[in-house]
């Protein structure tokens, strides 16, 4: 199991290049749906205060959106997060 977890939805441009970045630097990830899923908007609102996608997590570090994934990239810092 992946100790990366990013809330999505499947139309959202910036999920999905999130998950491209991720993919790219061969990181799996586990991805929880929020579209149509009353529940699991509900839990990612709860764990974050936020309702908007993408929310990145590597383990139970929230990393926050795209913009912040794509900036901890930039900055050589995304292998030391993940535990590389």
């Amino acid at each position: 199991m992946s100790n990366v977890t990013i809330y999505t939805t499947p139309t959202c441009p910036y999920c999905i290049a999130a998950k491209a970045l991720l993919k790219g630097r061969g990181v799996t990830y586990n991805e929880i749906s929020i579209e149509g899923d009353r529940s699991a908007a509900a839990a990612l609102a709860g764990r974050t205060g936020r309702r908007r996608v993408p929310q990145i997590f590597v383990g139970i570090t929230h990393v926050g959106g795209f913009d912040d994934l794509r900036a901890l990239e930039d900055a050589g810092n995304l292998d030391a997060l993940l535990g590389r």
